[in-house]
């Protein structure tokens, strides 16, 4: 583990050394002042991204900046705040030692060194920042793990998207957003036609696979950050379009459906042209308070509805709620 030994004298700095170095712990390097162990710490942080500093023994009385002072730059900075210092000083004073516990120190020394003490105090801080290293590493990987798994229970496990969990949520904060803003709010219905027959005629798996590319080529289609597609169940689809009216949910709806029978997935018991098509219902309105959420959903259900009824691979726009 790297130590730092920060000391303008510099025969006191190679006795600190070398009494580290004899006691086993060979990374060891120095600073005369504040100013040149802090430009250390920044150099190695430029370049690796952390410190790689493990323990500062720092000296209280330096010129143009103290070890008191030093020390609060380092508790200040996210980069440095977690590497322990201990005060190295021939000041007894309480006053003086209450400043540098108070700035961050974790314990100080007095000189003269005794070579016992300061080889005791410096395992026993270096035991503890493995501690606090270790606890800190197994904290990232909970939080990664948490995030893994929150990712998974808001996605479809079949075609990566969003699931309808994460729609609902979704969609309630859009219209919120919407109605608070006056802008307007469009939903696409996306239905996969006859999937039915398109299981039933080429199995299950293909059917899998049919369910994957429709959603990588809605998914293709939606240029913004902020447009949103989950699959809604069985063989639907449905696409949040904040700040999109209904014309531009109309070109938008038109795009899939062009993009989809691009795909050329074989369909011989569905429509004329013998490929995979969607049908897709649009609705748009600009929320108000006196307009529940689901007016929305039913009237983009209804706008599908009517796609399918009109003999599907269409686009067909609702009525506003």
């Amino acid at each position: 583990m790297k130590i730092l030994v920060v000391d303008d004298s510099r025969s006191q700095a190679m006795l600190l050394s070398g009494i580290l170095r004899a006691a086993g712990h060979e990374d060891v390097v120095t600073a005369h002042d504040a100013a040149e162990a802090l430009a250390f710490l920044e150099e190695r942080a430029a370049t690796g991204g952390e410190s790689g500093v493990d323990l500062i023994l720092m000296d209280i009385v330096m010129p143009r900046m103290d070890g008191i002072e030093a020390t609060k730059r380092l508790k200040a900075d996210d980069r440095f705040r977690d590497i322990p210092v201990i005060m190295v000083t021939v000041r007894d004073e309480a006053a003086s030692l209450e400043r540098a516990l108070e700035a961050g120190a974790i314990d100080y020394i007095s000189k003269p060194v005794n070579r016992m003490e300061l080889c005791a105090r410096v395992r026993s801080v270096l035991r503890l920042k493995e501690e606090t290293d270790r606890r800190k590493a197994r904290e990232r990987e909970l939080e990664a793990l948490t995030e893994k798994l929150e990712q998974l229970s808001n996605q479809d496990g079949l075609t990566a998207v969003s699931n309808r969990r994460r729609f609902d949520e979704v969609y309630a904060k859009e219209w919120l957003r919407a109605r608070r803003d006056a802008m307007p709010l469009s939903l696409l219905m996306i239905d996969i036609d006859c999937f039915k027959a398109y299981n039933d005629t080429y199995g299950h798996l293909k059917g899998d696979t049919c369910l994957k590319v429709v959603a990588e080529a809605i998914c293709m289609t939606l240029k913004r950050p902020g447009d949103f597609v989950a699959r809604y169940g069985g063989e639907e689809f449905v696409v949040v379009l904040p700040c999109t009216d209904a014309s531009g949910a109309s070109a938008i709806a038109g795009e899939i459906r062009e993009n989809v029978r691009g795909l050329r997935l074989e369909h011989a018991t569905s429509t004329a042209a013998g490929v995979v098509t969607v049908s897709i219902g649009i609705a748009s309105v600009v929320p108000r308070a006196d307009i529940d959420s689901r007016e929305l959903l039913s009237a983009s259900d209804g706008a599908l509805y009517q796609a399918k009824s009109n003999g599907r691979d269409r686009v067909e726009l609702g009525e506003a709620p």
